[in-house]
Order: C-alpha cells, then structure tokens, then sequence
C-alpha cells in the first residue's frame, strides 16, 4: 500500500507546524520568564536566610 501524494504533504505540514508552534511556545516562556538583578538579589537573600534559620533549628535539636 501506498501512500497519497497528499498524506504525505499532510504529514510534513503537521510535523514542521508543530516545530514551529512549539519553538514559538518556547520562546514566548523564555521572554516571559525574565527577572530583574532586584528579584535575583531578593530570592538570593531570602534562600540565605531560610537556611540560616533551618541551621538554627538544626542546632536547637541536637
């Protein structure tokens, strides 16, 4: 059995539609996702601080 003329025109639409979509898809998150040396400074400090306190915590313990 062969295949049509435009099953395979078919296929090759789907297949590179769906790269492009997901490449779109990709690069729409990567743009949205952007955070500013405020917020990094920010989250950087508040990790810092969560584990100074578990170390505290820690300490209690033993």
């Amino acid at each position: 059995m062969e295949q049509s003329s435009f099953g395979d025109s078919l296929w090759a639409f789907v297949v590179v539609g769906g790269f492009i979509i997901l490449a779109l898809g990709l690069a729409y998150a990567k743009l949205r996702n952007k955070t500013t040396p405020a917020q990094d400074a920010r989250t950087e400090q508040a990790t810092h601080d969560l584990y100074k306190e578990q170390s505290r915590e820690d300490a209690k313990r033993d």
